[in-house]
């Protein structure tokens, strides 16, 4: 961010620019929404106002239960008829599997390239599988899209209605499973390989994919707090328990840092934020990240903006004729909020930067 503050200052002197004529807005979404709110609490005299859509700021500051994503995801596809108890009866399946040792009918129902033959391994493919739904979940977008993987429109639906008609027709319950992960990894060779298409990482809620993973991997151990676990009571999936003491055991191993709990709430405000201003949030209600930030107006200048069928920042994604109502509001308030700060911009002296 200081990079960004000294840059925009060395452009508004090079250019002979002022706040009154040319006042700065941080646009952002998901990590980017959280940078678009950190630049305006800490360089007000730089950027006028910031629009940050997505932006668990409460979450990623380690002050959210750590049930609270999974459960979200799990609200998601629970808005479909029959869909979780069908998951749930899954994720049994391969328990019960794994439970009697049975690997080998484990990789061969869900056509693993390298076939899995211990607790670690089963481990890895649980974590691919709870990772399909968490990505169909936060890109419920109603048009097809590639954002973190190539999915059609209005995947979480799409999933559950081929789920419910695989097991319908008698497909078993595991090709079944195996037959919705392959709607987000869609592999086109013969076969699944899980340690390519999932990172395990010290965020649970993914990492993502090659440097990117690694570069966040060390974000989640020395700036972002994602402690988020799987309990199998208030979400659809096995238990999978993730804590600040194994998160630190493994920070430690990996990146040899020592976790700072506390730090992302102290250096970022974590929710003592009312003395900002000229902040939008925006959440669309299908995102499971919703929960992780603001959700009503703190003040007349930290304002919340709610879209009833949003999914991860869709706000912030092109126009498209398959938008729906809500986020077509969504975006005339957010822009009635930037040309406030505008014409408010516009009563300031023009002084240099």
């Amino acid at each position: 961010m200081a990079d960004y503050a000294v840059l925009l200052t060395k452009l508004q002197q090079d250019y002979n620019l002022c706040r009154k004529k040319n006042p700065i807005i941080a646009f952002g979404g998901s990590y980017g929404g959280i940078l678009a709110a950190y630049m305006r609490y800490k360089y007000p005299n730089i950027v006028r106002g910031a629009l940050a859509a997505s932006a668990p700021i409460y979450l990623t500051a380690g002050l959210a239960p750590s049930t609270l994503f999974f459960q979200d995801v799990t609200n998601d596809f629970d808005k479909e008829s029959g869909c979780v108890p069908l998951v749930r009866k899954a994720f049994d399946a391969m328990e019960n599997a794994a439970k009697q040792g049975d690997y080998k009918l484990l990789s061969a129902k869900f056509k693993l390239c390298n076939p899995i033959s211990d607790a670690a391994g089963y481990k890895h493919l649980l974590l691919w599988m709870r990772n399909a739904f968490t990505i169909m979940a936060m890109v419920d977008y109603p048009y097809p899209a590639s954002f973190l993987g190539d999915l059609p429109a209005w995947p979480v639906k799409y999933a559950c209605q081929q789920l419910v008609n695989d097991t319908a027709k008698g497909v078993d319950i595991l090709t079944s499973f195996k037959n919705l992960a392959g709607i987000l990894y869609n592999d086109t060779s013969s076969c699944f390989d899980i340690y390519e298409q999932f990172i395990e990482c010290a965020d649970p809620t993914s990492c993502g994919l090659g440097n990117d993973a690694k570069s966040w991997d060390y974000q989640a151990c020395t700036e972002l707090n994602t402690v988020q676990e799987t309990n199998g009571v208030t979400d659809m999936f096995p238990v999978i328990s993730y804590n600040e003491e194994l998160r630190e055991e493994y920070c430690l191993k990996t990146w040899g840092v020592k976790v700072r709990k506390e730090w992302p709430s102290i250096q970022f405000w974590g929710k003592h934020i009312k003395t900002a201003t000229n902040i939008v949030f925006s959440n669309g209600l299908l995102d499971p990240w919703h929960n992780g930030g603001p959700l009503t107006n703190l003040s007349d200048s930290l304002v919340a903006v709610l879209i009833e069928d949003g999914a991860h920042h869709l706000d912030l994604r092109g126009s498209d004729p398959n938008d729906p109502q809500s986020v077509k509001v969504a975006r005339y308030m957010e822009i009635e909020q930037i040309i406030k700060w505008i014409e408010e911009a516009k009563n300031e002296p023009c002084d240099k930067f």
